[in-house]
């Protein structure tokens, strides 16, 4: 019997050194034999010559090799950035809302908001916008969402740097989103729906003053009045029209 209590944990002490040693060859097949800091820079540089999937894949190994470093939070944003730099805009938005989530008040967190603001903001953009289409003639949800998101930016982290550049973004943002109204509001004069117009080219004064489609909302609203022989609101409509924007020429066609 004393030799069986004798062999148990010589066996017992051999099977942790042969568990031990498969633990260190799993980790040396994922690290390469890597440091972090190795890792992070071989991952990096694929991003940099445009090869966003093996990046992704890189950064991905990073995270299980190295859990606890500082790259393999850094990776969790580098990631996120790929996916955007793909147009796998959906995917990179659910990374930077699970990192915000996991790190609400990290350093980095900032930046996680405002990538999030751009990536949505993005979203929407054609590269015809800039020559013959205009993104405010298309489904908005996405500049909601970014508008959205930078507000929460700001709110959460107003002190920062990205705070003051997710202001800059309001304002393209606003102008975008009041445009797109615009058009809504035209599209119902179009179709005859004044009432519906009136209600668009009011939203648009009320919910975007100082953008440059309150103008042209004054105007669309004073045709639709007249429309329905709401004459003294229409004069109300010009008269407001001509004081606030003196130099305004209709710069919108109601032919559809």
């Amino acid at each position: 019997m004393k030799k069986i209590f004798i062999i148990l944990p010589f066996l017992t002490l051999l099977l942790n050194g042969c568990f031990w040693q498969e633990e260190e060859v799993k980790r040396e097949s994922i690290t390469k034999g890597w440091s972090p800091k190795t890792f992070f820079a071989q991952a990096k540089e694929q991003a940099s010559s445009g090869s966003t999937d093996k990046a992704i894949e890189l950064f991905e190994q990073l995270q299980a090799a190295y859990p606890a470093s500082k790259y393999a939070l850094q990776s969790k944003l580098e990631i996120a950035y790929a996916l955007y730099k793909n147009q796998d805009y959906d995917q990179a938005i659910d990374r930077l809302n699970n990192y915000i989530k996991l790190y609400p008040k990290h350093l980095s967190t900032p930046y996680a908001y405002y990538l999030r603001g751009i990536i949505s903001q993005d979203k929407s953009r054609s590269f015809l916008d800039d020559y013959l289409t205009d993104n405010a003639q298309r489904d908005v949800d996405s500049v909601r969402d970014a508008f959205n998101y930078y507000l929460a930016l700001i709110d959460k982290f107003p002190k920062t740097e990205y705070a003051e550049e997710a202001k800059t973004h309001l304002v393209i943002l606003r102008n975008i989103l009041s445009r797109h109204e615009l058009f809504v509001a035209i599209y119902y004069t179009q179709k005859k729906a004044n009432i519906a117009a009136i209600n668009r080219t009011k939203f648009i004064i009320e919910k975007y003053p100082n953008t440059p489609s309150v103008p042209a909302a004054l105007h669309l609203m004073a045709y639709n009045y007249d429309a329905i022989n709401a004459n003294i609101l229409a004069k109300d409509a010009r008269r407001v029209l001509k004081n606030s924007y003196p130099t305004y020429t209709p710069h919108y066609s109601l032919e559809g």
